[in-house]
């Protein structure tokens, strides 16, 4: 079963540093992750979302693929890849999985400006090694589906006190 992680970073850059990492465990199988979003405060009130993963693009990727081999048996490769690019990006638009967008921006509001937050669904077979590359960044857990021992070892491994 998927995690949900939320950590806040004082900004932008180390929120994103900290998603390069987990994007670099994911290629090492450590993780596996189905969104990873840096949400930011910037300093002017607006809530930005910057989303790792985007269905539209990878939808339009596949749908060009699929409409270029269709269109090879009906000798019109160019326009079946038209075709099923333009209906991969909208189906991949439509279809976004992973963390609600509405979530995140009232998640967003409730930093301080100029802050950030990381927030992470997936999963790891190797929590403790996650942790051990990532607690460099600190960081403060402010939201996880994790069970309360788990989240009490990724505070602790941040630096947070943990209650006693």
């Amino acid at each position: 079963m998927s995690s949900l992680v939320a950590i806040a970073y004082p900004d932008a850059a180390t929120a994103e540093q900290v998603r390069s990492e987990l994007m670099q465990m994911a290629t090492e199988h450590l993780v596996q992750l189905e969104d990873a979003v840096v949400v930011e405060h910037q300093p002017d009130g607006k809530i930005k979302l910057h989303q790792a993963m985007k269905p539209a693009t990878a939808g339009a990727a596949g749908g060009a693929l699929w409409g270029g081999l269709i269109g090879l048996l009906f000798l019109a490769p160019l326009f079946g890849m038209a075709i099923g690019a333009a209906s991969g990006a909208v189906a991949g638009k439509f279809a976004d999985a992973g963390v609600d967008d509405k979530f995140m921006k009232t998640l967003g509001t409730k930093m301080p400006a100029g802050g950030a937050a990381l927030i992470m669904l997936g999963r790891s077979n190797a929590p403790e090694r996650v942790i051990d590359r990532v607690k460099s960044y600190g960081g403060e857990v402010i939201q996880t589906s994790l069970t309360d021992e788990e989240e009490e070892r990724l505070r602790s491994a941040l630096g947070e006190p943990v209650p006693t």
